[in-house]
């Protein structure tokens, strides 16, 4: 009989991740609440192809998760099953809270997604949707 060990979650690769100070500011970002990668190109003022580039870095890391909508794709946080990996992210979100750039951060985005000129009204970006609800709207009855 052959036993499966269960699959360790790379704890090098996550600190990897939040090694980089764009993927930090991009994970305060979505802490809370999903958003369509346009918020970022546009709060964070960094080209889409480099937003691109960390994003993935942040899924193959196991804390982002994505789904496309039409032509938008939207990111979420996606808490490692791990535990310990869990506790790291959850040090770090926390840690980072408590940074002046990435609360303007948090300002800018605030703007453009609420306010009179924002991205949903000139682009017609999606509305950025929390994580309670996006919660919400997939749970079942």
């Amino acid at each position: 009989m052959i036993f499966m060990m269960p699959k360790k979650y790379p704890l090098e690769q996550l600190f990897r991740a939040l090694a980089d100070r764009t993927r930090l500011r991009l994970l305060h970002l979505m802490a809370e609440q999903e958003i369509c990668v346009c918020y970022f190109v546009t709060v964070i003022d960094v080209p889409q192809p480099k937003i691109s580039r960390h994003l993935a870095y942040l899924r193959r890391a196991g804390i982002v998760a994505a789904r496309r909508e039409g032509k938008w794709m939207h990111y979420r946080m996606a808490v490692p099953a791990d535990l310990h990996a869990a506790a790291i992210l959850k040090a770090t979100l926390g840690a980072l809270q408590q940074d002046k750039e990435l609360r303007a951060d948090l300002q800018r985005f605030n703007r453009l997604c609420c306010g009179p000129n924002s991205l949903v009204q000139l682009l017609g970006a999606p509305a950025p949707v929390s994580a309670i609800e996006k919660l919400s709207q997939t749970s079942v009855p």
